[in-house]
């Protein structure tokens, strides 16, 4: 039987699942997630989850590939509408724009409920998300960054409860501290400030000015990255 390996991105997310967990994966895919987990016996039960039919019968050929059917359950459904609240304490959504996350969980209102372990992978807008989180109560207790081809993606572990006010830098870059384990943390702030900059060239070369409105607000971003990517540096050994 083939090995089942994860790319960094989903190991990133599977490793920040608790242990023991009865875990619900929402975008299943192939349930390369949810049977690597199962395989390892990190978690007791799982739910790979999905809104189209082909991915969900991708994952379940998964299951049978790597004989673990027995602690897996299939449901054809849009985000947690199928999921009962007693049935899982761990939520991954991965692989999906921030805004769908944030739909996603704003549509399941029994989330706000801090004995849930959610772990969220935005491809997308994760500004948006993290916006969304603390306005609505949830906070970003954990964040990593892993590179994955040339591309760097963050992994939050977030919960209801203890959400705390985030600045425009925060909501683009995550908070940071000096002991923040994220050895790529240089690399995101470089990436994400070289991409406001070119947003400012782009919007400030168009016709009168362009949108001063989101002018102002890229130059606020702008200035609040480079003070971020100054002060990380500063922490580094």
């Amino acid at each position: 039987m083939k090995q089942l390996e994860l790319t960094p991105r989903l190991l990133a997310a599977a490793q920040l699942v608790p242990p023991g967990a009865a875990v619900a994966d929402i975008g299943t895919d192939h349930a390369y997630l949810p049977v690597w987990l199962l395989k390892q016996g990190r978690v007791r039960y799982a739910i790979a989850a999905d809104l189209r039919s082909g991915p969900l019968e991708r994952a379940r050929q998964t299951a049978r590939e790597h004989d673990c059917t027995q602690n897996i359950d299939f449901r054809l459904c849009d985000g947690l509408s199928a999921i009962r609240t007693d049935e899982v304490d761990t939520i991954v959504i991965a692989g999906m724009g921030g805004e769908t996350i944030a739909a996603i969980l704003q549509a399941a209102a029994w989330t706000r409920d801090g004995r849930y372990t959610l772990i969220l992978q935005p491809m997308s807008a994760q500004n948006d998300l993290r916006h969304w989180l603390w306005k609505n109560g949830y906070g970003v207790r954990e964040e990593r960054i892993v590179c994955e081809g040339d591309k760097l993606y963050n992994i939050m572990l977030a919960g209801f409860g203890g959400a705390v006010p985030m600045t425009l830098g925060e909501e683009w870059a995550g908070r940071q501290t000096p002991d923040l384990d994220q050895p790529l943390r240089g690399e995101f702030l470089a990436r994400l400030l070289y991409k406001t900059t070119r947003a400012i060239d782009g919007i400030s070369r168009g016709k009168d000015g362009g949108d001063r409105e989101r002018l102002a607000e890229l130059t606020r971003l702008q200035e609040e990255l480079s003070q971020m990517k100054k002060e990380w540096a500063q922490w580094q050994p």
